[in-house]
This record gives structure tokens, C-alpha cells and sequence, in this order.
């Protein structure tokens, strides 16, 4: 299916107040994907579209099943199943975004991780739309405090990556639990065999739309070196040296080999955190906020628990090891160099792995640039190390602590400047303060003496590796 030559929001049958709340929200044109699929998904169609991370896809999916709402039903009309917990969060964000145009649209998040009473007394109060992983939305539909019998639009979102997690068989009771007449929406950045498989079984004559996967060429400055085992490792922390990126994302193919790699910049000095499957959902969550509010350098992660991580202006990724699916590639170094920034992708490659590299160039229609390990030389600064460290104070909206209240605490009343205060991260037990690395120790010793927040005395720590 060809995209279609109109990128204007206008041209699609959307009502004035949505079309002003995106023009608002900065939406000017639709991206590729959006232009792709949104005609055709607000047409009820069921869809498959295939298409990267960073793409613009929520939108895409966002705006078909907000407009199947029906606002003045308070029932679940609307389902969005995602892998990972991350991703779940940032739909949400994105679909109350879009949802501003109308008014009391309630959408809820279901994962893990987080106690099932707080949910199920939500879901008594009513919602409109819940985004959830499949495990948790399974929960609440044996439980009964799910009913699906208002749905009319279930989108699987990064389809490929939940089969990858082994969420088949909850997809499956999930689907076979929603209205048989409902639209079907699966997004997808890769097309396994599996995915041909979910749409034989769960949607009904779907269109499929894809978008060039290839990141823009120009974005992304791409460099191939070759390594042998034991190079690989110290090759790692050679790249760091030598190019000094502020934060760098690096894959690996297996759990073992990133507690290698983090292992090994750590004894160089530098600032990294593994992410991986069997992380508890506390440790994940202060692994990602340390990464994005720049108080860690370097996050190694695999492809499955990378997926959904929306990572603003990411200087650099390193493929520590060649992943065999091409497509994967494609996404991994996709998370660098967009928004127009440029970007700094880094490989490497054993002679094993050169069969993959050959299928990498077939896809990217272009040779790998080759680069010498030898010309690697640090840079001048010592060990890579962030300008930020996080500060952990326990306590979080549970008791009604809001950002403002903790940058007031540490300006007016610890006479801390705004440009010592980095991103503030409040979570439902425990808030995350990114902090200039030179006084956050203070920070948390004078605290943790007589500090307060909401006139109520806190308990601060600062997380290192």
C-alpha cells in the first residue's frame, strides 16, 4: 500500500476540536506511518502496519481509537496491549495528550509491578481506554475487574517483541475475551513468522502499510570494526574513549554478555547499567531514570528489554554484538540520530558474525564503512563519567508530592540554584532528582538532617553503581 501523497492532518476526516488540539500539540504534517495508516484505520479497517520505534505510530493508532470513542459510555471502548511496562507509560502520555480535545476521556495503565488493589479500584471508577502488558490485563480479565464486552478497537503494539517475550498465548485469551466485530490495529517494527500468524487468527481481512524502515542515512554516521572475542570488551570502552559520547545505548544478544560489558566499563571507570528481562521492576525503573536524566553514560540492555524505551537525543549506540535479524539492526541504531540530530551508530563484528553483517548491507543497500581498532585513541578527560547523579527520596504521589515540591525544597529553602536541579521523575512511592554530581551528596546528608518537603521530613540517598 502506497503512502498516500497528502501529509496534511486536515485531509483526514477528523473533527475541528481534534484537528486544533494537534495543531497545538505541534502536529503538522503526518509522518510517514501516520500518513500511511490513519486513512485507512479511520475507516474501521483492521490494520497491519509495520514500522519503527520514534516513528510517529502511537499517534497513528491514537487517533483511530480515539475517534471509535464514545465519551458519554463510561465503558472500555478502547485497548492497547504493549511488552513492557516503559512503553505502556509512554502510550498513555501520548493518548491523553491527543484525548485533550475531548473532554473526561479516562485512560487507564495495567502492568506489573505495581499492587493489582490500587487498579482494580480504578477500574471500578470506569475508563474509557486502558493500555496495559498482557500478563497484567490477563489478571484483571480472570479477576472480572476487566470487562471487554464494550470494546470496539484492540491494538497490539509492538506485536513482534510480545511474541518475542512469550505473550502469544495471553494475546490469544485477551483477543478471544474482546467483541469479534471490533477493529484490529498491529504494530509491528519487524515481521516474523508469528505476526502472520496473530492476523490469521485475530483480525479480519487486514490492510497492511509499511514504511522504509532504513533510519535517514545522512542522520547517522555509521562505523563497522572488525574484533576478535577477546578484543571485543576492552573494544567497547576504547569507542567510549575515543568518541566521549554524553549517552550511549549498547546491545548485546544475550543477559550474560551485558553483565560482561557493564562489568568492564565499570573497571574502566566508566558509568554504565545493565537492563535486562530478569531485572525486579524497582531496579528497572531507577536503571531508566538514571539513564535518561544523565547521571549514567552508558546503558547496556538487550533488544527485548530495550523495547518501548524512548530515549530523547541519545548520542550513540554500540552494537556489541551483530544481531542475525536485519531488520533489528535497523531498529537498534534508529534510536539515535533523529529529530533531525545527528547520530553516531558503532559495530562490532567477528568474522562469525559477518553473515549477518552481509545481510545488514542488503537491507541498507550500502557498503559497511570499516574502521581499525588502532585508530582508536582517547580523548582528552579521563573515564567517561556523567554531569548528573540521581537522588532517591522516599516517598512519591502516594503522598502527594509533586516536582514543584521538590524543587522548592531544594531552592528556596536549601538555597540550591534551578541550574544544580536536573529532571525530576515522581513515581508512585519514590521520587528521582537528577542532580549536578558536585553537590548531591550534600544534598542528601542535609536532607536527610532537616530537610522537608511538604512540611514533612524525608529520607534522601544517593544511587551509584
Amino acid at each position: 500500500m502506497s503512502v498516500p501523497p497528502n501529509t496534511n492532518f486536515a485531509s483526514l476526516p477528523l473533527n475541528p476540536a481534534v484537528l486544533a488540539n494537534l495543531e497545538q500539540l505541534g502536529y503538522r504534517q503526518m509522518t510517514p506511518i501516520q500518513a500511511a495508516s490513519l486513512p485507512a484505520a479511520l475507516l474501521g479497517k483492521d490494520l497491519i502496519a509495520q514500522a519503527r520505534t520514534g516513528s510517529g505510530k502511537t499517534a497513528a493508532f491514537g487517533l483511530a481509537l480515539l475517534a471509535n470513542l464514545n465519551p458519554r459510555r463510561f465503558a472500555v471502548q478502547g485497548l492497547v496491549l504493549c511488552p513492557t511496562r516503559e512503553l505502556a507509560d509512554q502510550v498513555t502520555a501520548e493518548l491523553r495528550r491527543l484525548a485533550r480535545a475531548e473532554d473526561n476521556t479516562k485512560i487507564v495503565t495495567l502492568c506489573g509491578g505495581v499492587p493489582l488493589r490500587g487498579q482494580i479500584a480504578t477500574l471500578q471508577h470506569g475508563a474509557h481506554v486502558v493500555v496495559g502488558t498482557p500478563g497484567r490485563v490477563m489478571d484483571h480479565l480472570q479477576r472480572g475487574s476487566l470487562l471487554l464486552d464494550a470494546l470496539n478497537t484492540l491494538v497490539l503494539d509492538e506485536a513482534d517483541r510480545m511474541l518475542d517475550m512469550g505473550f502469544h498465548d495471553d494475546i490469544a485469551a485477551v483477543a478471544r475475551q474482546c467483541p469479534p466485530q471490533r477493529q484490529t490495529l498491529l504494530f509491528s517494527a519487524t515481521y516474523p513468522e508469528g505476526i502472520a500468524k496473530l492476523a490469521g487468527q485475530f483480525m479480519r481481512e487486514p490492510q497492511t502499510v509499511k514504511v522504509d524502515a532504513a533510519p535517514a542515512a545522512n542522520t547517522i554516521d555509521q562505523r563497522w570494526y572488525e574484533v576478535t572475542e577477546r578484543e571485543r570488551l576492552p573494544a567497547v570502552a576504547a569507542l567510549l574513549a575515543h568518541f566521549r559520547p554524553e549517552s550511549t545505548l549498547a546491545f548485546c544478544n544475550t543477559k550474560a554478555r551485558c553483565r560482561d560489558v557493564v562489568a568492564a566499563l565499570n573497571g574502566a571507570g566508566v558509568s554504565a547499567l545493565a537492563l535486562y528481562g530478569e531485572l525486579e521492576q524497582r531496579e528497572r525503573d531507577q536503571v531508566l531514570v538514571r539513564f535518561a536524566n544523565r547521571s549514567c553514560s552508558v546503558l547496556v540492555a538487550t533488544d527485548v528489554a530495550a523495547r518501548g524505551l524512548d530515549i530523547a537525543s541519545l548520542a550513540a549506540v554500540v552494537n556489541v554484538d551483530v544481531t542475525p535479524d536485519p531488520e533489528v539492526h535497523v531498529h537498534r541504531i534508529g534510536r539515535t540520530g533523529r529529530a533531525g540530530e545527528s547520530g553516531l551508530a558503532l559495530n562490532l563484528a567477528s568474522l562469525d558474525e559477518m553473515g549477518s553483517v552481509g545481510r545488514i548491507q542488503l537491507l541498507l543497500g550500502q557498503e559497511p564503512a570499516w574502521s581499525p581498532l588502532a585508530g582508536l585513541t582517547p580523548a582528552p578527560g579521563g573515564p567517561l563519567q556523567p554531569a548528573m547523579a540521581t537522588l532517591h527520596i522516599q516517598g512519591g504521589r502516594k503522598e502527594k508530592i509533586r516536582a514543584g515540591d521538590v524543587l522548592g525544597a531544594l531552592t528556596a529553602d536549601l538555597g540550591y540554584t534551578r541550574e544544580q536541579v536536573g529532571k525530576i521523575d515522581v513515581n508512585e512511592f519514590s521520587t528521582y532528582v537528577a542532580l549536578d554530581r558536585s553537590i548531591a551528596l550534600a544534598v542528601a546528608k542535609r536532607l536527610n538532617a532537616n530537610g522537608r518537603i511538604k512540611g514533612k521530613s524525608v529520607k534522601a540517598r544517593v544511587l551509584e553503581d
